[in-house]
């Protein structure tokens, strides 16, 4: 038994809190059979006095949503000087934030789906009915609709036709403030997880999503039956090798760290179109990473246990 004890910090108070937990407890079973002593700890009001009372060697942030994934935690793990694994806090920040992190990636010459970003006010203020005209006018018929920020598709919606984009905006709002419409790319969707080792950042195989229903929505990610998963996915050779490498850059171009999984769509001509990029992947048994530590033939905990004494090393 090794005398490093780890916390995972699961849960939180995000919408996505549910599938924080269930993350949390399958890597703690992961890392304690690696011999690493584990608690998950659900972050409060006392996460702050239990860091500094009890301080961990390292943390494993396993919260998916807000202050998970938005810099929060990451900025106080930074502040008391707790080494843990994941992207920093400024990283996390850029990542969350879609229009800017799709914004990164163009310039730096990945192809992802042209896009408007649409503020609740902008409808106030110019008048709904000819904002969304100019939007079907300027990227067309089916859109992409999504919160600006957040994960695990929460309020993401497809609308196919110009009646539906109204109640489709509203849903979308209920999730925040900002829409972020893109024009939408049909082809194999796929999820590309990213683990750095000793030569770097790595893709590991691809896992393809094909949803019953779809979309890959929240309901579609996260209930077993609804989605069928094929990994490594069905691309070519020379698919999967330019899915990978673009993870890896979209990876390298947000300065992330340890750990990420990124969002693609392969359309019928062969261009990887990137999508999203996720800094806290799922761990569930319905999740993309853990299926893809699979397929290439690696462990869990072994990988997160490497990552925590990569996390370590750092502090």
């Amino acid at each position: 038994m090794s005398d490093r004890w780890i916390a995972v910090l699961a849960g939180g108070l995000s919408h996505e809190r549910d599938v924080s937990l269930r993350s949390g407890r399958r890597l703690a079973v992961a890392l304690k059979e690696t011999g690493l002593t584990v608690e998950v700890w659900d972050p409060d009001a006392a996460l702050l006095s239990k860091l500094e009372d009890h301080k961990p060697d390292a943390v494993v942030v396993a919260l998916h949503g807000g202050e998970g994934e938005n810099g929060a935690v990451q900025s106080i793990l930074e502040l008391l000087h707790v080494p843990f694994v994941g992207s920093s806090s400024r990283a996390c920040r850029l990542a969350w934030d879609k229009p800017a992190a799709k914004a990164e990636l163009k310039a730096a010459g990945l192809s992802t789906p042209d896009s408007v970003v649409l503020p609740h006010n902008t409808f106030r203020e110019l008048g709904a009915q000819n904002v969304l005209a100019a939007l079907v006018k300027q990227l067309g018929l089916p859109l992409m609709l999504k919160p600006h920020e957040g994960g695990s598709a929460l309020g993401a919606k497809v609308v196919h036709r110009e009646e539906d984009l109204p109640h489709a905006m509203m849903d979308v709002l209920a999730y925040g403030d900002t829409v972020l419409a893109e024009k939408y790319i049909s082809g194999v969707e796929v999820a590309v997880s990213v683990v750095e080792g000793p030569d770097g950042p790595r893709a590991l195989p691809s896992v393809e999503v094909v949803p019953q229903g779809g979309v890959y929505d929240y309901t579609a990610r996260y209930t077993a039956g609804l989605t069928d998963y094929h990994s490594p996915a069905r691309l070519t050779p020379e698919q999967e090798r330019q899915v990978g490498e673009l993870a890896v850059t979209a990876h390298r171009v947000l300065g992330l760290r340890d750990v990420s999984r990124t969002d693609a769509i392969v359309t019928p001509d062969g261009t990887p179109y990137f999508l999203e990029v996720n800094v806290s992947p799922g761990l569930t048994e319905t999740s993309l990473l853990p299926s893809a530590v699979e397929t290439a033939g690696g462990d869990l905990g072994e990988i997160y246990s490497g990552l925590i004494d990569r996390a370590i090393a750092r502090g």
